[in-house]
């Protein structure tokens, strides 16, 4: 149980890798609020960790509004006591087409949930970790390592989240807190839609996507997961700054 009495929030848990995130951290130990725009799925989810004996709450948060950031924040505080993890997992990717033709509103969009969600995360989540110490963990791409076309706009966005990343924790050492991030590959999850417009991938793409990675498959929301406690952890204790690549060799091939 290496999160016991340690309290979390993860945005974008509904399902994905934020649902395998907040489980994985529940089944760990750690109280834990699921945060997203889907309250449907997201209560799922809470049902899920409580019926094998976690403890949740959910709250409706979109991360582009301050509001529901802060008041997601403060549920953290208020149910449980305090906040010691917090993911940044929440994302938004608009369809594949060439940047000249991506619509205005869905660049602004995509800034909005990756960027700006990611800096409101963290700005309210600072003061509450300030006098105890915590870890903030967010969700870039290894396309912002290794970008590829079609998704260009969604390649900086990602970006913009490693550079924070590296810059925030230098600047919030001094307070035991430590900001990493991780860099997935692409998976087969509800987000693929934004990118593709499917709910599945057709086998054909989910093939020309797994032959560019050297082992061979997608990432699965586990990977992530996995990724994310042992980033998480005290196993973690002396890194911060790092974005850890969780691509399969993708970024090295």
């Amino acid at each position: 149980m290496r999160f016991k009495q340690r309290n979390a929030v993860v945005t974008g848990s509904a399902s994905g890798f934020g649902e395998a995130i907040a489980t994985s951290l529940a089944a760990e130990g750690a109280n834990v609020v699921v945060a997203d725009i889907d309250e449907a799925g997201g209560r799922r989810v809470v049902g899920a960790i409580t019926d094998a004996g976690g403890r949740a709450v959910f709250t409706c948060a979109d991360v582009s509004s301050a509001t529901d950031v802060k008041g997601m924040i403060d549920t953290a505080v208020t149910q449980f006591g305090g906040l010691d993890i917090l993911v940044n997992n929440a994302g938004f990717s608009h369809l594949m087409m060439p940047l000249w033709e991506l619509p205005e509103e869905e660049y602004e969009r995509v800034f909005a949930t990756n960027v700006r969600g990611v800096f409101l995360g963290c700005k309210y989540a600072v003061p509450v970790m300030q006098g105890r110490g915590g870890v903030i963990i967010n969700t870039a791409s290894i396309g912002a390592v290794v970008p590829r076309p079609w998704v260009t706009a969604y390649n900086a966005t990602k970006g913009a989240v490693v550079v924070l990343t590296r810059g925030l924790a230098v600047e919030v050492a001094p307070f035991r807190i430590r900001v990493n991030a991780v860099n997935p590959v692409a998976a087969e999850t509800g987000f693929m839609k934004g990118a593709v417009g499917l709910e599945k991938l057709p086998d054909e793409a989910r093939q020309q996507l797994a032959a560019q990675i050297p082992l061979g498959r997608l990432a699965e929301p586990s990977d992530v997961a996995a990724a994310v406690l042992f980033l998480a952890s005290d196993d973690a204790a002396f890194l911060t700054g790092v974005c850890l690549p969780i691509d399969g060799g993708r970024s090295i091939s």
